[in-house]
């Protein structure tokens, strides 16, 4: 077996989008503007939200969700422990205290642990689709129905899934759902991300939130009205993620023929477990999760030694120092996430490898777990 380089990632981007960021530059408005109006409305056509609200990061628009939701200071709010520390750096960030429940084999929230953990003050969920497989929304759903509970959906990873025949974001339970543009996203403007929602007061409250709290504007007059924030998108990274857009439904294609190339090639290799998909759903395929129970770390650098990048997603809320004194309570105990985490690592998969990288790795996958 010859040696290849196969990194992690690599972006989908070509001419396009330098033309119509170059054009956002030669125009002389840079910052937020026509351009960023218009990503929003074709990106809440596409997942079927009436409103759109572009922000500067998916972590931004978690914080700026809790803050128009008057979610603060008292407040809990319930997440997975099995993401990046964004999610629950947004929920500190907006004064609330984060409440991990613990993980299915999936890697997403178990509903049954979601509900042990409510108390008189959880004033919110906020699931993680994770590497883009839908969580159990139904499930959800009635709980935040039955306990009067807001939910905000991180769906940074989840851009083209699909929960029950309905896009992400685009199903009028959940009260926001926010994405992520970051470089290594399905969807890239470099930075950024995007909020969706099915309520036009929170809509209202999202915007005036996001830029500083200013209302009304007439020439050089304005009225700061609210406490706001500096969250929004400039029409540069608008104009990238315009052209990122109409190519969604083609990379979801390429991801899902990859996917299945890896169940292909690796579903009857003993010691590996095949990721596991919501039932009726579209997984997104921002990640392909692989469990080597065991053996992880060895696996990572015999794979590197191949010359494939490979990584891990993510390591548990729990472990980072920062969050050490909250981990030890009971109500945040995680058992199974942190039995995934020492399991799992994540295989390249994206549009810009090629179907002989992705046999490649596969072919390195067997090699590696001998």
């Amino acid at each position: 077996m010859t040696p290849r380089s196969v990194p992690f990632h690599r972006p989908s981007v070509g001419e396009a989008e330098v033309a119509a960021v170059a054009a956002v530059m030669r125009s002389g408005w840079l910052t937020t503007g026509p351009v960023t109006a218009e990503f929003e409305r074709r990106f809440g056509e596409y997942v079927g939200a009436p409103s759109a609200v572009a922000v500067n990061s998916c972590t931004s628009g978690l914080q700026l969700a809790l803050a128009a939701l008057g979610i603060g200071p008292g407040d809990e709010v319930i997440t997975s422990p099995m993401t990046f520390c964004s999610t629950v750096l947004a929920i500190t960030h907006a004064g609330a205290t984060p409440v991990l429940a613990d993980i299915g084999k999936d890697g997403n929230l178990d509903p049954a642990s979601v509900e042990s953990r409510i108390t008189p003050r959880t004033k919110a969920l906020m699931p993680v689709h994770l590497g883009g497989n839908p969580c159990r929304m139904e499930a959800l759903w009635g709980l935040a129905g039955r306990h009067g509970l807001f939910v905000v959906e991180d769906a940074a990873h989840a851009l083209t899934a699909r929960y029950a025949d309905v896009a992400i974001g685009g199903d009028p339970r959940s009260d926001a759902v926010v994405f992520s543009f970051y470089a290594t996203k399905a969807l890239t403007t470099g930075e950024g991300g995007m909020i969706t929602t099915h309520r036009s007061d929170l809509c209202e409250r999202l915007r005036l939130l996001s830029y500083h709290g200013i209302g009304a504007r007439d020439d050089w007059q304005y009225s700061v009205v609210a406490e706001g924030f500096k969250f929004n998108l400039g029409d540069m990274q608008s104009a990238m993620g315009i052209e990122q857009l109409k190519m969604q439904d083609e990379l979801l294609e390429i991801r899902t023929r990859y996917a299945t190339i890896y169940r292909e090639e690796l579903g009857r290799l003993p010691g590996i477990v095949l990721p596991s998909t919501t039932e009726n759903c579209v997984n997104a395929w921002h990640l392909f999760r692989l469990g080597v129970p065991g053996v992880r770390d060895q696996f990572i650098q015999r794979m590197k030694e191949r010359g494939v990048e490979c990584s891990v997603h993510f390591i548990p809320v729990p472990l980072h120092p920062f969050f050490a004194e909250a981990a030890v309570r009971p109500e945040n105990a995680c058992p199974l996430a942190l039995t995934l985490y020492s399991q799992t690592v994540s295989l390249p998969i994206y549009p810009a490898m090629s179907e002989s990288d992705i046999r490649y790795v596969a072919e390195c996958v067997r090699e590696s777990v001998r």
